[in-house]
């Protein structure tokens, strides 16, 4: 039986206890360290910290940065997902089999990785971006869509900062790891044992269980193409044209005050002195658990307050975080700048995930799970990705200093949003 049918209460600091002593909180850890693991190696931080160890110039970072596109375009194959098993090994199930090949898929293109140049040409390793980032965004979109089908409305919270704890530990990993042993033992050693590590969520698909599918889609009949527009149709008629318009702009922008700082940072990082040692206990080590105990704060905040209110204190925080890098720009190689700045954003980075996780997931019919979540998640990161991509230019053209300030101040669209939603949103998680 599923845990979405059983009678359990999930509310309260009760409630949020016994979430996270379900079997299947322990499965979205593991399942979580499974996604964060080869995101900073191949879409973020730790790859263009790489490409500027061996010289690339930022505007070629921020380009390569684009590579990545995969993960921001989860929702063009989502829908298959939602519609078939995985081929040859669909007895797993069909939540379970595109977990099993993704993983794999992950593991392949990190090891691929390991080896290639960058120094001597990108495209090597631009096409092996590719196929690890298509296999890292399907991987995301089975993970959402197995949290969202394995508990309750009123238990994403709580397993969304479960999610987020396996997730984060796999940046620390992915980061901090990844940096000290490129530092002393090199890029290769680095990136295989990364590729060896996902022998973890490789081993909880094999063993975890598969979600009950809703009876409903038991008895409707989704054909090939019926299967990529349902989906769509069906998140615009709950919602109304005007209001799905508004929350689709909305969930785009809300975190883009911080996604358009993202590809900058190591290079930051990097020109202000600091060492891939000093970058691996700031940023990924210390910084990560920061985002954990943010995670955690927004999970029980959510569960106290509403994401109604929630939304509006994590958007602001996001935004004013930025401005703590201003601290290290004019304050280069200060080892108590770095961890100052790195607090601040970490933790309302945490604080944010779990409260914009809940709340989306509040917005997705059951039926088509992995292709609605998968269309707000890659919403949610595709302004400030696009961006990112140009961020190396604006920097050149301006600052550090400006490039941040410009930053925080991308939050004024999602406030605006915001206020006119207020009235219309309703607060799934505390009625």
């Amino acid at each position: 039986m599923s845990e979405a049918a059983a009678p359990v209460s999930y509310k309260g600091w009760a409630g949020i206890k016994r979430a996270f002593g379900t079997p299947s909180a322990l499965t979205m850890a593991f399942l979580g360290f499974g996604s964060g693991l080869p995101f900073l190696l191949i879409a973020s931080q730790t790859l263009s910290t790489r490409l500027r160890d061996v010289g690339l110039d930022l505007g070629s970072i921020g380009l390569i940065s684009l590579a990545s596109f995969f993960y921001l375009l989860k929702f063009v194959w989502a829908p298959l997902i939602d519609r078939y098993a995985f081929p040859l090994i669909g007895f797993l199930g069909r939540r379970r089999s595109w977990l099993l090949a993704s993983q794999v898929g992950v593991t392949g293109g990190l090891f691929a990785l390991a080896f290639v140049r960058p120094e001597l040409g990108v495209t090597p390793l631009v096409l092996w971006v590719l196929a690890a980032s298509f296999a890292g965004a399907t991987q995301d979109s089975v993970v959402d869509a197995y949290r969202i089908e394995i508990a309750p409305e009123s238990a994403q919270a709580a397993l969304a900062a479960t999610y987020t704890l396996g997730y984060r530990i796999g940046l620390i990993l992915a980061g901090a790891g990844a940096l000290y042993l490129a530092q002393f033992e090199g890029w290769i050693v680095a990136y295989l044992a990364m590729a060896s590590l996902m022998v973890l969520p490789i081993a909880t698909t094999l063993f975890c269980r598969e979600p009950a599918q809703p009876e409903v889609r038991m008895q409707r009949r989704i054909d090939f193409f019926g299967a990529f527009w349902q989906p769509i149709a069906s998140f615009f008629t709950t919602n109304g044209v005007v209001l799905a318009l508004v929350l689709l702009a909305f969930v785009g922008l809300y975190k883009f005050p911080d996604q358009v700082i993202g590809v900058m940072a190591g290079p930051f990082y990097l020109d202000s002195g600091f060492t891939k040692a000093d970058i691996a206990t700031v940023s990924k080590l210390f910084g990560v658990w920061m985002g954990i105990g943010g995670a955690f704060v927004g999970g029980i905040a959510v569960a106290a307050f509403g994401f109604r209110r929630m939304l509006l204190v994590a958007a602001l925080g996001v935004a004013l975080s930025n401005l703590a890098f201003l601290l290290m720009a004019h304050n280069p190689g200060q080892l108590w700048a770095f961890y100052a700045a790195l607090s601040a954003d970490n933790l309302f980075q945490g604080f944010a995930g779990t409260v914009l996780v809940a709340f989306m997931s509040s917005l997705t019919d059951r039926n088509f799970t992995a292709t609605q979540y998968a269309l707000l998640v890659s919403l949610a990161n595709l302004p400030g990705k696009f961006m990112g991509g140009a961020s190396g230019y604006i920097v050149e053209a301006t600052s550090y200093s400006t490039f941040f300030i410009l930053s925080s101040a991308t939050v004024l669209p999602t406030l605006l949003l915001l206020v006119w939603l207020w009235p219309r949103i309703r607060d799934r998680s505390n009625p």
